[in-house]
């Protein structure tokens, strides 16, 4: 441990010496995502295809506490930490070929004791679980990408390997350690005026706290591994449908390794209004479609008014016969406990004014059954979702008021950025242990103004259960990052 230590305060010198006579590289958005600044040039040799490639290094810390207002066996207050850094290789281009390569570490410090991995709310993503629990291991190196990606097509590029896919059903979701990337063969274009679209195809996924790739919609059990807690070795997202078994799905004659296939596009062609429709399908299992429109009223003294709407319908494609409605698992109150079919409609108005941004969002989930998308795209994104908030349950309405003040799209937040809401889950009385509750959220970035490639965030989240019966389980979830880019 003082060895990594070591290693890792000689990178944050080198670099911080380095820094001073360089350009800034990257940089962070408030949602985790990376720009890129300076890129590698276009090169005749493969020589240079090597040495003219670009080096990007980063060290993180992330602090979670996650403390409830009691305690019982499932209710754990706990501490953990996370310390890590990564390299990210991107090589120069040569006659339309690129690669990147990242690689990724993370060690843990928690106390073994006191604060058992099984009750890790956030702070599970800074070590694999599964490794844990099976060699006591605190640390995760993880090949994060690798990928070759050619773009010699007009207005296209075709990228095939490890890599981040952003589109609405998958994101990198880069708040932890390590971000969620995927085995993939991806498409993308913009040959069509004022039109992006992408396919992609989706072999594996590899979540923020695994080392190694696995199914997009499967979760272990003790007939796929035979380690102790094999749940934890395929998807075990905290939205993954729980019901969809390797055991489960083998008895129903359906695949445990089926792909994820998306086919995603944003059209901008009429002045001030966007539409973007995105579609899933997993093969034999489930298919998901979402459509959405925003339309810019662009008033006097710089004030935009912006409405939009989502409308989301799932279909059950044998999915739900296998693991039912519900996505714990627990179908009581369901309508129709064997079926997946199920829809959402969501409205939101967002009000933008030099440096503040307002938006009030509804969402409802349908009484019909949960929305299932555990590939860190989450559903209610940008309308009612708030940090921890899973609030896709079928008959679930949300209503969220958030305030943002400077945000920006370089991700270099010399003034403060700071994003706050209050927001409202009107649950299921007949579904759910946990029902009806407020959620106040409370978060900070800043980019470090003497020292512009070292980034701090503080994010707050408290959960306030409006039944008596469960505000015994109000939670506190705070988190501490830092991030040093070079």
């Amino acid at each position: 441990m003082k060895r990594l230590l070591s290693y890792l305060l000689i990178i944050f010198l080198y670099a911080s010496a380095s820094a001073q006579e360089t350009q800034t590289k990257r940089a962070l958005l408030a949602n985790g995502e990376t720009l890129y600044f300076i890129n590698p040039a276009y090169v005749d040799s493969l020589a240079k295809m090597i040495t003219e490639g670009e080096v990007y290094g980063r060290i993180r810390s992330n602090t979670f506490n996650f403390k409830w207002a009691n305690e019982d066996a499932n209710h754990e207050t706990h501490l953990v930490s996370g310390l890590g850094a990564s390299l990210v290789y991107k090589s120069a281009t040569l006659h339309d070929f690129d690669f990147k390569t990242a690689l990724f570490y993370s060690y843990a410090f928690f106390n073994d004791t006191n604060n058992p991995v099984n009750a890790f709310k956030p702070g599970k993503d800074t070590l694999s679980r599964f490794n844990y629990v099976n060699n006591k291991d605190k640390s995760m190196a993880v090949l994060g990408e690798a990928y070759v990606r050619y773009s010699g097509m007009k207005k296209s590029e075709i990228t095939l390997g490890r890599q981040i896919v952003n589109t609405f059903y998958t994101k990198p979701n880069d708040t932890k350690m390590v971000p969620n990337t995927f085995d993939a063969l991806v498409f993308s274009t913009e040959i069509i005026p004022d039109t992006e679209i992408q396919l992609a195809y989706l072999d594996k996924q590899k979540l923020r706290d695994h080392e190694k790739s696995h199914a997009v919609l499967m979760v272990g059990d003790a007939n796929s591994s035979s380690a102790v807690q094999p749940q934890w070795s395929e998807n075990d997202d905290s939205a993954m449908h729980k019901g969809l078994t390797y055991s489960a799905l083998k008895a129903a004659g359906k695949p445990t390794d089926a792909a994820l296939i998306i086919a995603e596009i944003e059209n901008n062609s009429v002045k001030n209004l966007e539409i973007d429709a995105s579609f899933y399908t997993v093969p034999s299992l489930l298919s998901q479609f979402m459509g959405e429109l925003n339309y810019a009223f662009k008033l006097k003294n710089s004030l935009t008014i912006t409405p939009a709407i989502r409308y989301i319908k799932q279909f059950d494609n044998g999915a739900g016969k296998v693991g039912g409605a519900s996505y714990t698992g627990n179908t009581s109150g369901y309508k129709n406990p064997d079926s997946l079919a199920s829809q959402m409609l969501a409205a939101r108005i967002v009000a933008e004014l030099d440096a503040y941004k307002l938006n009030l969002g509804y969402t409802h989930i349908f009484d019909e059954a949960d929305l299932i998308t555990p590939w860190r795209g989450f559903p209610t994104s940008g309308y009612t979702r708030s940090m921890g908030i899973y609030n896709w349950r079928a008959n679930t309405q949300s209503y969220r008021l958030e305030l943002q003040v400077n945000a920006n799209d370089e991700g270099i937040y010399k003034d403060v950025f700071i994003q706050t809401s209050v927001l409202y889950v009107n649950g299921d009385k007949e579904k759910f242990v946990s029902l009806d509750y407020m959620y106040y959220y409370l978060g900070f970035v800043q980019n470090i103004p003497a020292f512009e490639n070292l980034q701090w965030r503080l994010r707050l989240g408290y959960a306030d259960f409006i039944d008596k019966r469960d505000d015994d389980f109000n939670y506190l979830d705070s988190r501490f990052e830092l991030n040093y880019l070079f």
